[in-house]
């Protein structure tokens, strides 16, 4: 796995988190993310009433755990805000579920297009109602590729969107096998086996 900016971590980290919930039936508390990030190498660099701070080589995340909700902000280690994610993880009453976000934290400044499709987990059965394309990046031949397992391909095939990029919300990937490549935001998409 490669993190070189935010949305590189905001993606793995929101399929955690996703993971996380149907797994064990509630959201994440701050100790389990910080866990998280430490198994990723994230230094912690603050962690004050609540507030937990860790730097990578290229990102720094904020993270301000509540009872209920969760809020983690990315940013680049450079300061810069154009390319600022958050992840907002909610239970949301209404429609009965749990909620996995990801916005930009500064949408004036926000140099891009998120397309990315919520995680919406039902709080009664703690399955999937929404069709997310998560995974982690990594850099192959064809350059930087998200990486997604064969199940995640197959609901993402379920929602009818294979043409629309996860990514940016661009609706011209170009497929070639197991392969796909948005001309919109650069990124390929890779399908590779589980690991065992």
């Amino acid at each position: 796995m490669i993190i070189y900016e935010p949305l590189m971590l905001a993606i793995p980290l929101a399929k955690w988190i996703g993971e996380f919930i149907v797994r064990n039936k509630k959201l994440p508390s701050g100790d389990e993310v910080r866990e998280f990030l430490k198994g990723l190498y994230f230094e912690e660099i603050c962690l004050d009433r609540g507030l937990a701070i860790h730097r990578g080589n290229f990102v720094i995340t904020l993270t301000f755990p509540k009872r209920e909700h969760l809020i983690i902000d990315i940013i680049s280690s450079s300061g810069e805000l154009s390319d600022a994610l958050e992840i907002l993880t909610y239970h949301d009453k209404k429609i009965e579920s749990f909620v996995v976000e990801i916005v930009p934290a500064n949408e004036f400044e926000f140099e891009g297009n998120i397309g990315l499709e919520p995680i919406i987990i039902d709080d009664k059965s703690f399955e999937l109602k929404s069709y997310p394309v998560l995974g982690h990046f990594e850099e192959e031949k064809e350059g930087v590729v998200l990486v997604i397992d064969r199940e995640n391909c197959r609901r993402w095939k379920e929602s009818g969107k294979l043409n629309v990029c996860p990514i940016c919300g661009a609706d011209d990937l170009a497929w070639k096998e197991d392969f796909a490549y948005c001309g919109s935001c650069g990124f390929g998409i890779k399908v590779k086996e589980d690991k065992e």
